[in-house]
Parts: structure tokens; C-alpha cells; sequence
């Protein structure tokens, strides 16, 4: 039987992984300078988050909402330690099914259904997640019946001209933009936009699912802004691999019995993993380390002269070449042996390595994209 081919994959098959190196079925060696999506946030086969899953799975691996989870209420104490303010946690699996809770919440605590996003958003591929990013290639005629309207990052004149007809549930919103290409709003634009939210009675929702965990220098990117969301939402480097993701509510928001649930979100391995990924995060000031290996990488690339942009903050960062970067993507692959990423942006390379590797792995990558001649 066949896969149902959605993806466009490289000829190269990863069967081991240590730190930030990946190794194929032929013994050859990769760099990974993009975790899979921003997912391995504190590298491959970590020592403590391999213990801990190794523990929780000899105790119990699995088990449904339908008892209480310990586990849950510690994770999200644990969350809650890098917060202004207090929020509730809800867990899901993915990134797509968290944006898409956030948004349920928010049209159901609103009695509002208008959702406002921003060009070049990305925020899932399920019903309302994907009718919130800008991509009409992956709407499906379902996907349409979603009343959501896209305005540009300081557009302070249209946001403000459709937030104050007080018809929009929730403006959702990625403080560094992932796939979009690493773009990012002015703090003054993102404050206009929590005024007009709290003036209009809209939610504001911080996409986090790629931002979060540490790896823009701060726990959620969004605090980097002085926001105060009423919904943030997270996946990826929170589980390190593992499929987790989840919500955290503002406390003032009143849950309502049945009104989400979910099968596999927040069991005993998502929860377990969350926590170590939090812990190494902590013991090993990996948030720090990220604010770090950002001013190296903008002094490397400085030095190399490379002809190129600085995009994004912290490890969650890239390069806007001015050109389209496929061929350069492709060379740092096959002959560098180094993965980097892609964005909507053709001109983008995005890197979203872990956030514990050093700073002789930032200078390399600036020393390849320099002999590559950017």
C-alpha cells in the first residue's frame, strides 16, 4: 500500500538522532538547524526528557479525561510560573487543535463568530485554524464558510475601522509569524491591538504554537510586546517531539461543562514530556541561551557580510535573502549536510535549532551560508 503523497520529501531517511545531529540509513551525518518544524526545542534524545517518559511509561502511558490528571494541574502550575497573570490550562495534541479551541472559546464566550488575522498568518490546517491563515491553496470549499478578514501587521486604521463594529470574536495573532516568513509586528501596533480588543469586547489569542517554550528569548513571544492575551495557545517545542499541545485561558474566563474535550490530549506521556522540556528549559537557562546565540548569529552574519536580512528573535530566526533560497536550501543540504528551513516567503531561510546548542554550531551555519555565497 501507498502513502497518500501530501509532502515534498527529501531523498533521505533519518533513523537515529543525538543533540542537534541527525543520522540516515547510511551512516551519513546531518546538522539540524530546524527541529523539525521548531518541534525539538531542547535536542534530540535529551538525557532527563528520555528519563522521564522512560518512568511515566513503566507507571502508565495512557488514559482518558474521564479521571482526574495530577499531571495536568502541575504542568500547568509550571506554565503558569512564567505568566503575568493567571490562566487555566486545556490540552489538546497539535498546534492546529489548539488554535482551533482558542477560537471556539472565543466565539462562545462572545456570542460572536468574525475572527480577524493577519496577511501572511499561518495558524493550522483544521476548519477555523486554516480558514485563519492566509492560504487560500489550502482552503477546502468547507473551510470557507468562516467569516475571517486578513489585515497587514500597522494597519492601525483597518484593524481599528473592523474591530469597532464589535462583531469579532477573537483577533488571533503570531507575534513572530512562522511559516509567514519571520515577520513581526511594532510593540505599538500589537498594544493598539489589545486596546481596541478590551474597547470592543474581542479576545485576543496569542499563537505561540512555534514561538513558545523559550524560543524567542522569552517563555511566549507575545510578552516580548507587553501583551496580555486572553487565550494563548501552544505545541511543538512544548512536547519536544512528543504530540502535545493545549490552551491556557484567562482565569476570569468561566469554563462551561462539555463545551471542548478531547481523547489523547493531556495524558500521563504528553504531560510528563511538557514537564521536562519545562525543566531543562529552566535548569539549563536555555531562554537566556536563545537571547545569546541570537546576538551571535547577528554578529557572524555581520562579519560574513552576507547579503541578506536578519529576520525574527532569539532562536526562531532566519535570513531574508532578497532572492528566492531554494537552491541555497538544496546546497546546505546535500553538500553542507545541514537542514535549515523554508517560509512562504521564497526569500526566507528559516533556523529553529534547539535552543541548547552552542555558539561554534551558529558561527558553522553562518560560515556555510557564507561559502554558499550569500
Amino acid at each position: 500500500m501507498s502513502l497518500y503523497p501530501v509532502y515534498a520529501q527529501y531523498p533521505i531517511t533519518i533513523v537515529a538522532a543525538q543533540g542537534m545531529e541527525l543520522t540516515d540509513e547510511k551512516g551519513e551525518t546531518y546538522l539540524d538547524y530546524y527541529g523539525g518544524h521548531a518541534v525539538i526545542s531542547v535536542g534530540h534524545g535529551h538525557p532527563h526528557y528520555k528519563a522521564a517518559l522512560h518512568e511515566q511509561l513503566d507507571k502508565i502511558g495512557f488514559y482518558s479525561n474521564v479521571i482526574q490528571s495530577p499531571l495536568q494541574k502541575a504542568l500547568s502550575n509550571r506554565i503558569n510560573a512564567h505568566l503575568e497573570g493567571s490562566y487555566q490550562l486545556f490540552m489538546c495534541s497539535t498546534g492546529a487543535e489548539a488554535n482551533e479551541n482558542a477560537l471556539k472559546v472565543a466565539s462562545f464566550k462572545t456570542l460572536r463568530k468574525k475572527v480577524l488575522a493577519f496577511t501572511h498568518s499561518f495558524h493550522g490546517r483544521t476548519s477555523a485554524a486554516v480558514a485563519a491563515t492566509d492560504n487560500p491553496k489550502i482552503w477546502a470549499p468547507i473551510n470557507t464558510g468562516h467569516e475571517v478578514d486578513f489585515v497587514d501587521f500597522e494597519d492601525f486604521e483597518e484593524s481599528e475601522r473592523l474591530l469597532a463594529t464589535s462583531t469579532y470574536a477573537a483577533v488571533i495573532i503570531e507575534t513572530v509569524q512562522g511559516v509567514g516568513g519571520l515577520d513581526q509586528p511594532t510593540v505599538a501596533f500589537a498594544n493598539h491591538l489589545q486596546t481596541l480588543c478590551k474597547k470592543y469586547g474581542t479576545m485576543l489569542i496569542a499563537d505561540e504554537v512555534q514561538s513558545g517554550f523559550g524560543r524567542t528569548g522569552a517563555f511566549f513571544s507575545y510578552q516580548r510586546f507587553g501583551l496580555e492575551p486572553d487565550i494563548i495557545t501552544m505545541a511543538k517545542g512544548m512536547g519536544n517531539g512528543f504530540p502535545v499541545a493545549g490552551i491556557m485561558v484567562k482565569s476570569d474566563i468561566e469554563a462551561v461543562m462539555g463545551e471542548l474535550g478531547t481523547t489523547f490530549g493531556g495524558n500521563f506521556l504528553a504531560c510528563r514530556a511538557a514537564l521536562a522540556v519545562i525543566d531543562i528549559l529552566e535548569d539549563e537557562k536555555l531562554m537566556d541561551n536563545a537571547l545569546h546565540l541570537e546576538k551571535v548569529f547577528r554578529t557572524a552574519v555581520e562579519e560574513a557580510q552576507l547579503k541578506a536580512t536578519i529576520k525574527g528573535a532569539g532562536l526562531m530566526i532566519g535570513l531574508d535573502c532578497g532572492v528566492p533560497t531554494a537552491e541555497l536550501r538544496k546546497k546546505l543540504l546535500f553538500e553542507e549536510h545541514i537542514f535549515v528551513g523554508s517560509s512562504s516567503n521564497p526569500n526566507v531561510v528559516r533556523i529553529l535549532p534547539a535552543l541548547n546548542i552552542d555558539g561554534q554550531a551558529i558561527k558553522h551555519l553562518v560560515a556555510c551560508l557564507k561559502k554558499h555565497s550569500i
